[in-house]
């Protein structure tokens, strides 16, 4: 599958080219295809906070990169550039609270200049380390592709009709998707009738990313309103609910896009399979539930109005960008180290003390 899912390859969001980060613009697709480049930490900050690059892996590698822009403005300023480089890491760090892989890139970033040697180009390292971290993701979503399909395949064999939110494609991360790169994968092996995707609101990454990146890959796909999924799950024979994470706690409860939790109480009333993908690096096991996990609220003006036209009533409007799905709920979590089925603490623990398997 990994050379099959290599050559299906199309779409990227993220290049790390002469010194320079270039980002695809997510906010104008599917319309406009705009890149941008950025030069410093606190743009890159900027382009992470403003959604131009969103998905949890994909803001952890930008962060990393930011990171590399921060360190050769300390170096050409001169002085003490760790000192000076602490505020690039505050800057980029506050960009989005949610999504633990930013600051797990960042640690990354930190953990490697601290083990620079005497004589060792500090600014070599730290970009050798962000495309590690890139490459890495890259690795994380083939091997997390054949895990989600051989969980799909282990259950039922024949084509199926599958459920997914929001954007989790090679625009969320630095390879081929998380749960998207397991969907693609079903559909190299024939495992997909359909995919049917959420519109994802406010920003509405599946109906302008999801479908666009499987229909440009000719998967079978079909949208919906977030608020028709329990009427397919009871007349479209879904089978499997398929979607990323922002953070996973130590005892499995899962904090993705809004809507992600009514998903999985609709699919255990339902009987429809809860598939969580996502790389180790999500899980924070420093929290031990997801009641611990910071929750992002963004301006109401991204529920009252559209291309900046104002469209709702003039009331006050209700945010959260993320919520909180239970562990309980969860059928499945994919990781580059593997497969927890039905997760808990014990489990967790166990997961994370394995090396990657690829």
């Amino acid at each position: 599958m990994r050379e099959r899912l290599l050559a299906a390859e199309k779409v990227k969001a993220i290049e790390w080219k002469d010194g320079q980060l270039h980002l695809l613009d997510q906010r104008k697709l599917p319309l406009e295809e705009i890149w941008h480049t950025y030069e410093s930490a606190a743009a890159v900050a900027t382009a992470i906070r403003e959604m131009i690059v969103r998905g949890a892996p994909a803001i952890g590698i930008s962060a990393a990169y930011g990171l590399v822009l921060g360190l050769k403005a300390r170096l050409d300023e001169g002085g003490d550039w760790r000192a000076a480089l602490e505020a690039d890491f505050d800057v980029l760090a506050n960009s989005r609270p949610t999504a633990v892989n930013l600051f797990w890139a960042l640690n990354q970033m930190r953990e490697r200049l601290e083990r620079l040697k005497p004589g060792d180009d500090p600014l070599a390292a730290a970009e050798a380390q962000a495309a590690s971290i890139h490459a890495s993701d890259r690795e994380a979503n083939l091997t997390m592709a054949q895990f989600g399909v051989d969980l799909i395949r282990k259950h039922q064999g024949n084509p199926q009709n599958l459920l997914t939110h929001c954007n989790t494609g090679a625009l969320a991360t630095g390879g081929f998707g998380t749960a998207l790169g397991v969907i693609r994968g079903a559909h190299l092996e024939g495992l997909v009738e359909c995919v049917y995707a959420d519109e994802t609101r406010p920003w509405l990454q599946g109906s302008r990313l999801t479908a666009w990146e499987l229909a440009g890959e000719g998967v079978p796909v079909t949208l919906n309103a977030d608020s028709a999924a329990a009427h397919l799950m009871k007349t479209r024979g879904i089978t499997w609910v398929i979607v990323g994470a922002d953070r996973i706690t130590a005892n499995g409860d899962v904090a993705n896009k809004i809507g992600t939790y009514q998903l999985a109480v609709l699919a255990m009333h339902h009987g429809v399979r809860f598939m969580v993908v996502a790389p180790s690096s999500t899980i924070d096991m420093d929290l031990e539930t997801g009641d611990d996990i910071p929750i992002e609220e963004r301006a109401g003006h991204e529920l009252l109005e559209v291309n900046g036209q104002r469209f709702a009533a003039d009331v006050e409007a209700f945010n959260p960008v993320f919520d909180v799905t239970p562990a309980d709920l969860i059928d499945a979590i994919v990781t580059e180290k593997g497969v927890v089925e039905r997760p808990n603490a014990a489990k967790l623990a166990a997961l994370m003390s394995r090396k990657r398997l690829h």
